[in-house]
């Protein structure tokens, strides 16, 4: 039997289950984002008709069976995920659009930075993902990938900024994008941005130090560039690494290995062309509180002091903080004493838009396959190196046994003992985008007799113990190789 992590909770026999159905319930547990998440499923279920109507507001209504409130509340939260736009007016509607996943990218950026993530977490990520990146891409450069290159190596030689330079990075994102991996090309926006405002905040490095840096940079960037145009795939990947390992090696001689949130930007992030006026301020604000460091729990502002502070309108705020409240940033207190306050950041919005746009990307499985391979071994091998720690013991031997419902409630059973794997490994980014991976995954998983003592959990549960038993044992390239095993037969049950 396929070694395979499967959701049982997903009804196969509801219409549209059979390839495209979330199981994830929204963080909040509202009405409104139910109905956001029925609307979205519609979606993809109907292929992404991008431009389509899905119904007028009564029409709309009447499908969902809900009030206009809750109806004008899961429009809004349809609408900053970017996957449809209400129309007013006569032939007005909700219409299908292509998704944006900058503001999902922007907000994974401010939750990473609120769970302390260190500059050695994020160069680790990067040291996992980009070289494979490198070599996809020399594996099929076309001409006009070489154009791009090309024409991104002169912008990035012609830029005279010292600090902050976004064009060092470039290279990196089209990369990422003639992998021909969404995935791949995703990931590398966010490590990218990651990375850009940390380099934004060390002041304290001297400004030639900077310049030198980034000549080393271009240069490194030239010879990758050109062994992903001669197609040299596998030099393109080692050239690749060996750059990653020495821009970790100057942040750390510069005083960079820190912790992201010890200097974090105060400067806002760009935001998306088009985006409306709330989801700006909804950024500005994530930006503000992250840039002023404020505890869990901390008033930022009464309703008034935002207005004055942002100069908006009442609507625009109260529309700006539903959102934050939706990815758990901040919510509104009412009463005296009151005001905005800061909350606990929860990535799992952020997480649900990354699948669906990965979703309208039309990601397979072994694209899929391909980025979660190495992140997994590269989890394995930092777990690994733990084996003798009895913390590690203890919740690898838990995690290995197939949960019960109860215990499995907030994420797919199968999921359970490689999200523990991850979290054991300690690196924020990489369990991040982990999640995102599986929330993807279980949309396609199948489902069919997969519950606690069945054939297929039993077998999932033996391959689970097997590789916690390499892991335990110190024995890493045999924990490698079950769980790459492991990995690799999850493509035969996709849908």
């Amino acid at each position: 039997m396929p070694l395979i992590d499967v959701d049982p909770s997903r009804d196969a026999s509801a219409p549209g289950s059979q390839a495209h159905s979330a199981p994830d319930e929204p963080a909040a547990g509202k009405l409104a984002a139910q109905v956001a998440l029925r609307i979205e499923r519609d979606i993809v279920g109907r292929g992404w008709p991008v431009g389509e109507s899905l119904g007028s507001q009564s029409e709309l209504r009447q499908r969902y069976g809900v009030s206009r409130a809750v109806l004008r509340e899961a429009v809004r939260l349809v609408e900053h995920h970017h996957v449809a736009r209400m129309r007013r007016g006569p032939g007005g509607g909700l219409f299908v659009v292509a998704p944006d996943a900058r503001p999902a990218a922007r907000a994974i950026v401010i939750y990473l930075e609120s769970v302390n993530t260190s500059v050695d977490d994020l160069m680790e990520a990067r040291r996992l993902i980009e070289p494979l990146a490198a070599a996809m891409a020399a594996a099929q450069v076309t001409e006009d990938g070489i154009t791009e290159l090309r024409h991104t190596l002169a912008a990035g030689s012609a830029t005279t900024d010292d600090r902050g330079d976004r064009t060092v990075e470039a290279l990196h994102v089209l990369l990422g994008e003639l992998s021909a991996n969404p995935v791949l090309g995703l990931f590398i926006e966010v490590l990218t941005r990651l990375t850009d405002r940390y380099g934004r905040l060390a002041t304290d490095t001297p400004a030639s130090a900077f310049r030198e840096a980034r000549a080393e940079a271009h240069r490194r960037h030239a010879e990758i560039a050109d062994l992903v145009i001669a197609g040299d795939a596998g030099r393109a990947e080692t050239r690749m690494a060996a750059y990653l390992d020495a821009v970790a090696a100057w942040m750390r001689s510069h005083g960079q290995g820190g912790r992201v949130t010890d200097r974090v930007a105060t400067s806002p992030l760009t935001a998306a062309p088009q985006a409306k006026l709330a989801e700006v301020v909804a950024g500005r604000l994530r930006d503000d509180i992250a840039a002023a460091g404020r505890p869990v729990g901390a008033v930022i502002g009464s309703e008034s002091d935002l207005l004055s502070r942002y100069g908006i309108s009442r609507a625009v705020l109260r529309e700006a903080v539903r959102l934050l409240e939706y990815h758990s940033v901040a919510s509104m207190r009412r009463g005296p004493g009151g005001g905005l306050v800061v909350g606990t950041p929860d990535a799992q919005a952020s997480v649900e838009t990354m699948a669906l746009y990965l979703e309208y990307r039309a990601v397979g499985p072994r694209d899929l396959l391909a980025v979660r391979e190495v992140i997994e071994l590269g989890v394995v091998t930092r777990v690994t190196a733990r084996h003798d720690d009895p913390e590690v013991v203890r919740r690898l031997d838990v995690a290995a046994r197939w949960p019960e419902p109860e215990s499995a409630r907030d994420r797919a059973p199968a999921d359970s003992f490689h999200a523990e794997l991850a979290e054991l490994a300690g690196n924020p980014v990489l369990t991040l985008f982990l999640r995102i991976l599986t929330a993807l995954w279980r949309r396609h998983a199948p489902v069919e007799g997969v519950v606690s003592g069945s054939v297929a959990a039993t077998e999932v549960e033996r391959v689970h113990r097997r590789i916690a038993e390499a892991v335990l044992a110190g024995d890493e390239g045999l924990a490698r190789h079950r769980l790459r095993r492991h990995l690799a037969a999850l493509t035969d049950w996709w849908h």
